[in-house]
């Protein structure tokens, strides 16, 4: 159990007394404006990051939710109690209508390693009640009980599986892409995206991610814990490397079009001003620390890459193995390196997007180009430089397969002489749909590295100390169907100084 303070947590709420201190500014001349909910990220030892997005009308076509084009107020609170009888900071944050009248407010100052809540008010409305951690002190290792989840798909399902995360109650949340989709509405889904057509727009992205964000379970998810946020390829398109298209539909300049959803990513996410794009243009990939326990390192796989090998897909391809191919980008690799060989933290998280270890589809040595077996000289330099540092508590967290796996992480996957990694991946919140318990994907004779493989939707749940990582891969059996109980459908053990996966 955490050492971290628990307590009971109501989403969607405000906690009784002490309701009335914030006093409205504005005349209540608009609708309810906190349909999105409220959501916090970025954890420091000294504070994180409180959001917010004022959209009384969230699908409105134009993007701006409803809001007059009028600066607007905003006051907050951040308390360490859940009634909000000790307030700890209280400000205003004045939104705007080029941001979407989002906020997103930065707390510096507090307390190392405690709970607090938070909370919104204008024109006379107030929101729901957020719980949120800061970061433990470095030279402190206390533990920590994590979950990681990517791919929810709007269309193809209930996130049933935010709902159980929440219910987790864990100190972090990491999210490792495909947040939204943006493809176009069909008739044959669970539930229909809002707009119908595939997104392009400012406008579009934005009441896209609205639409995300009026789900509960969502918002559950977002309200009980502090998040970590990456992103893969459908926050924008399909497939998409660099300022390269995976197709040309819709019609258009890319550039803009990464530009509008960039820019929306930023107003939607708990992230902190230097991560705020300009134009096309996003820093994403950044360190943070966990006292002394661990160190993310949270990586960015499609802004900077080369495009896809030999046409993208699985095949066999010798130019998927130059070694000037990079997934990272050059100034991304290097920062990361050099962060491994900081050693800053017992256990290094790598918060990254594609399949990581390699992974042959076929006899014939078919492989992912869009995954880092299309990049294997950037992937081989990463690993060595763990390797030769000598890290040994080194774990790749991974999304975008919608699947769960595990697998060793080898200094040769050839002869696969000597483990030096694991890696975890987490399947899908709904993409894919409800899956198939009694698929068997998994070809030891092909990849014995490779130990575990399921087909069903959830999140992977880890809780760390530092002498191991207890991993439960978690899945609730339906997406078509809302609220399934999840439950435990694998386990394993990562210590820190033996890497790969152990049993439980």
């Amino acid at each position: 159990m955490s050492t971290l303070r628990r307590r009971t947590f109501i989403v969607g709420g405000l906690a009784g007394a002490g309701a009335g201190v914030l006093l409205p500014k504005l005349a209540n001349a608009i609708g309810y404006p906190f349909t999105l909910g409220v959501a916090s990220g970025e954890p420091a030892a000294d504070g994180f990051v409180i959001w917010t997005r004022l959209a009384p009308n969230p699908l409105n076509a134009d993007g701006l939710g409803g809001m007059p084009n009028t600066n607007t107020a905003v006051e907050w609170q951040v308390a360490t109690d859940e009634r909000f009888t000790n307030i700890a900071r209280t400000g205003t944050f004045t939104t705007t209508q080029a941001s979407a009248h989002s906020v997103h407010v930065t707390l510096t100052g507090l307390e190392p390693g405690r709970e607090y809540w938070y909370r919104f008010r204008t024109g006379g409305h107030i929101s729901p009640v957020g719980r949120t951690l800061t970061a433990p002190a470095v030279g402190t290792s206390p533990e920590l009980t994590m979950l990681f989840a990517s791919c929810a798909h709007y269309e193809e399902g209930y996130f049933t599986a935010y709902r159980r995360m929440a219910q987790e109650h864990p100190d972090l949340i990491l999210h490792l892409g495909d947040y939204i989709y943006e493809g176009a509405a069909t008739t044959t889904k669970v539930r229909e995206f809002a707009p119908a057509a595939e997104i392009s727009t400012i406008a579009n992205y934005r009441v896209r991610h609205a639409q995300y964000k009026t789900d509960p379970d969502l918002q559950a998810a977002h309200a009980t814990a502090p998040w970590l946020v990456v992103w893969d390829d459908h926050e924008v398109e399909n497939n998409y490397a660099n300022l390269v298209r995976n197709d040309t539909n819709p019609a258009g300049d890319f550039k803009a079009r990464r530009a509008a959803a960039y820019k929306a990513y930023y107003e939607h996410m708990p992230l902190r001003s230097a991560q705020a794009p300009s134009a096309e243009k996003m820093l994403l990939h950044r360190r943070i620390r966990w006292g002394s326990l661990a160190t993310f390192h949270m990586l960015d796989t499609r802004q900077y890459r080369d495009d896809q090998a030999c046409g993208d897909g699985t095949k066999v391809c010798p130019e998927a193995d130059a070694a000037s191919r990079t997934l990272t980008g050059t100034s991304q690799e290097t920062w990361l390196i050099d962060g491994l060989r900081q050693k800053l933290g017992t256990w290094d998280f790598l918060g990254q997007q594609v399949f990581f270890a390699q992974r042959l589809a076929n006899a014939d040595g078919a492989k992912s180009m869009d995954a880092w077996d299309g990049y294997t000289a950037n992937r081989t330099r990463i690993q060595n430089a763990w390797d030769t540092n000598g890290n040994k508590g080194t774990v790749v967290l991974t999304g975008d397969v919608h699947r769960s796996w595990a697998a060793n992480l080898m200094q040769n996957y050839g002869t696969q002489n000597r483990i030096i990694g694991t890696e975890l991946v987490t399947t899908s919140v709904t993409s894919g749909g409800d899956g198939n318990a009694a698929d068997n994907s998994l070809n030891p004779t092909l990849n014995p590295h490779v130990k575990y493989f399921k087909n069903l939707r959830g999140f992977v749940k880890t809780h760390t100390t530092p002498t191991e990582m207890r991993v439960d891969f978690r899945a609730v059996d339906k997406v078509t169907v809302r609220d399934y109980p999840v439950k435990t459908v694998g386990s394993y053990v990562v210590e820190a100084n033996n890497p790969g996966l152990q049993a439980p």
